[in-house]
């Protein structure tokens, strides 16, 4: 364990989850344009995802940002790994980039 236990509860999910999505809200009732952008990406995409809603936890909605270096949220991770925000997400799926990234990290997503 860290001397941080919100960095230990992020380790945990982006550990335990291929997909993880820290957002504003959550995957059914998305509370912020940016996150439900990623989502219905994500949906469109067939891609099975475990959102975190950061709302609910003030000290989380900072944390991911230490975490990650990245002011933003929403935060999409894949396989632990930090992808990016909307706009990276939205870029990469539109180039093709995002399905390719799935496909090399192992995760289904729909043609």
């Amino acid at each position: 364990m860290s001397e941080n236990p919100v960095f230990d509860s992020i380790k945990r999910d982006i550990s335990d989850n291929d997909v993880v999505l820290y957002m504003k809200g959550t995957p059914v009732f998305p509370q912020c344009g940016f996150s439900a952008a990623v989502v219905q990406i994500l949906g469109h995409m067939g891609v099975q995802f475990k959102g975190v809603n950061v709302l609910e936890d003030p000290s989380l909605r900072e944390g991911i940002k230490q975490y990650s270096n990245w002011p933003t949220i929403p935060q999409l991770y894949v396989k632990g790994e930090f992808v990016g925000g909307c706009d990276i997400v939205r870029e990469m799926f539109e180039t093709g980039e995002l399905r390719q990234l799935l496909a090399q990290k192992g995760i289904a997503a729909n043609d």
